[in-house]
């Protein structure tokens, strides 16, 4: 198993679904987690599911000066901050490009987006500019082809592909970019992708099954330890195949 010894982590929307697998998978490893979410109630469930050293935090993703309290308070109770995972996403604005409204399009990039360039910089100038780490971003395959009343929402994860490999060359040496891009994963945020035609999804999967969030659990950890010390800029696939096409014809 990676050993995370001594490491601290910051997952942004660990609530739930990937971040607290994500969170569960580096305590694991031996590294102390600290899980954010909107409400200290949700925070501190969550981090009451994580078997270590776990903390949880209110802090909505884009609001700095809760992001900001959340590395000052990181700092003081574990003296480093050595990974970070920006997670937290959201999807208010399902359909058309053209029937959106501005206030969905800012909130959609806000948090998809801006938070993860904000936690970044506080993380960067806080501690890891000076004594190394590894970022991973959530982004999705959805950033990587189109899809009928994803538009938005994949443009979002497009931008932030592109952002990672941006800060990966930035913040190099010291600092290690790198993203995941999940398929359609058992998630509440998924939850219109998949929930009322899982089999014919999973059918359609090369791998023939929707994804469930320890499977990016597992990539993200790999990204953050020392066995990926060679590796930054990259987007992992995490999708069962599906980017390769559809496989029902295959299931006959």
């Amino acid at each position: 198993m990676t050993d995370l010894s001594g490491r601290t982590a910051i997952i942004t929307g660990a609530s739930r679904g990937i971040g607290l697998a994500v969170a569960q998978r580096l305590a694991a490893a031996g590294a102390n987690v600290v899980l954010t979410s909107r409400k200290q109630e949700s925070a501190d469930q969550a981090a009451a599911q994580v078997e270590g050293n776990a903390l949880g935090v209110a802090a909505h993703a884009v609001d700095e000066d809760a992001a900001r309290g959340c590395v000052e308070l990181t700092l003081e109770r574990f003296g480093s901050i050595d990974i970070l995972v920006n997670n937290a996403g959201t999807n208010p604005a399902y359909g058309p490009l053209i029937d959106q409204d501005h206030g969905r399009f800012a909130k959609i990039f806000d948090v998809n987006l801006w938070a993860p360039l904000l936690w970044t910089s506080l993380v960067v100038k806080a501690w890891m500019g000076e004594h190394r780490g590894a970022v991973v971003n959530t982004a999705s395959i959805g950033g990587l082809h189109h899809a009928p009343n994803m538009g938005m929402y994949n443009t979002t994860k497009a931008a932030l592909i592109h952002v990672t490999k941006q800060l990966a060359l930035e913040l190099s040496p010291r600092i290690r970019v790198n993203a995941v891009c999940p398929g359609v994963v058992r998630t509440r945020l998924a939850e219109l992708l998949w929930k009322d035609q899982e089999e014919a999804l999973s059918a359609s999967v090369p791998l023939g099954r929707v994804g469930e969030p320890v499977d990016v659990a597992g990539a993200v950890a790999f990204l953050v330890s020392d066995e990926a010390s060679w590796i930054t800029g990259e987007i992992m696939v995490i999708d069962g195949g599906t980017l390769l096409g559809d496989a029902s014809a295959l299931r006959g």
